[in-house]
């Protein structure tokens, strides 16, 4: 798939989830909902403020067909309570709406009632960037883990590499992003990188081709990664970027989404037993319909 459309195309032809999304007390995560019940995507049990939800949905001039909505006044009851239904196999995607990640984290990570599994739950976002029209970008992980770990590293890829995979492309480019391409001590990020390569030297990461370091413009830009003769065949045409840190993901998308004009974006995390989406309470209703379209085509952990 090379565009955000094209994914909502083909998760249209698949059979409909239901997603268990927690306070969706939001103009733009209702209207989110509203589009993607009308492009039979999924159905809804919408967690949260039956007054204040009804009150939107009739401000914005649509019914909430499809949608069993479940009256929760507080956020943090509302959050254990779709997650609850997603762990009890009532929906089969859990979704954020205008509640704080760590909240909704909280409950998603409860021993007895959450969506852990053995594997790290890390996040992907998916980038329409107008530049790079012949493919889109996968950027992980800046939103869950802060400071990874080669190990936790690894999983991260795996998890973005099986992401790629399940949207048809069959052997993504991952490309492990610092400032520079050579291992340097007194860059930390150079040798995290470096890790990662080996293990798909290795076969410890498979399905896909690792370079890295690699500065995030060798890794878009063909013409950058000739002109300092950087021969990898990741450097130019990566799809996956891995980051080091959780702030380098995160001041990427948002220097895209708001300083760069029509990118688009879906977002979801991955490695628990459901796909979660997750966006931003500022991210458009766009990025949340994009989001849901991307869930639908994940597969459930167990």
């Amino acid at each position: 798939m090379k565009t955000l459309k094209e994914m909502i195309m083909v998760a249209q032809n698949r059979p409909n989830k239901t997603i268990a999304l927690a306070c969706p007390e939001d103009h733009e995560v209702l209207q989110a909902v509203n589009e993607a019940v009308n492009l039979n995507l999924c159905d809804f049990i919408l967690f949260g403020d039956e007054t204040k939800i009804n009150h939107i949905a009739n401000e914005m001039n649509f019914t909430l067909k499809n949608c069993k909505v479940i009256n929760a006044l507080e956020k943090e009851g509302a959050c254990i309570e779709a997650v609850k239904s997603v762990s009890s196999g009532q929906a089969d995607v859990l979704m954020k709406g205008l509640v704080d990640t760590a909240i909704i984290m909280k409950k998603v990570l409860d021993k007895e009632v959450g969506l852990r599994t053995d594997s790290i739950i890390s996040h992907v976002m998916v980038m329409q960037l107008p530049k790079f029209n012949d493919r889109l970008i996968f950027l992980s992980d800046g939103a869950m883990n802060i400071d990874p770990s080669v190990d936790d590293l690894k999983q991260i890829t795996i998890n973005a590499v099986n992401l790629a995979r399940s949207l048809s492309i069959s052997r993504p480019k991952v490309a492990c992003i610092s400032a520079i391409e050579k291992m340097n001590p007194k860059m930390p990020s150079t040798l995290k990188c470096h890790e990662i390569e080996q293990m798909q030297e290795n076969h410890e990461i498979v399905h896909c081709d690792i370079c890295g370091p690699l500065a995030i413009d060798l890794a878009l830009d063909k013409n950058a990664a000739k002109t300092k003769n950087i021969k990898n065949p990741v450097a130019g045409n990566a799809d996956i970027l891995i980051v080091p840190y959780i702030e380098v993901a995160n001041a990427l998308y948002k220097g895209w989404m708001f300083g760069c004009e029509n990118v688009k974006s879906a977002g979801i995390i991955l490695g628990a037993k459901a796909p979660i989406v997750l966006t931003s309470r500022a991210d458009s209703h766009e990025t949340k319909l994009n989001s849901i379209a991307l869930s639908v085509l994940m597969e459930n952990k167990e």
